[in-house]
């Protein structure tokens, strides 16, 4: 199964599949077997990095659109 995210309006970075989240210091989090968890994305959750539903409460306001992104540059 391939790894989905949803970046959603006014909340979370939704990620569905198989994946492994890793700290700074490339600590694995323990996930208990989740295959789908929100990302927090307004900096407000009590339990970062994961969403706790804050943006709700603060008023978060991001709307977003799928666009196309430029390509990288070339490494020199």
């Amino acid at each position: 199964m391939s790894t989905k995210i949803i970046v959603n309006n006014n909340g979370s970075l939704r990620i569905e599949g198989e994946f492994e989240i890793y700290d700074a210091a490339g600590n694995v989090y323990d996930l208990a077997g989740r295959t789908v968890i929100g990302l927090c994305r307004c900096g407000q959750s009590n339990n970062k990095p994961f969403c706790d539903g804050s943006h709700a409460r603060c008023g978060f306001d991001s709307q977003v659109v799928a666009t196309v992104l430029a390509p990288p540059k070339p490494k020199a």
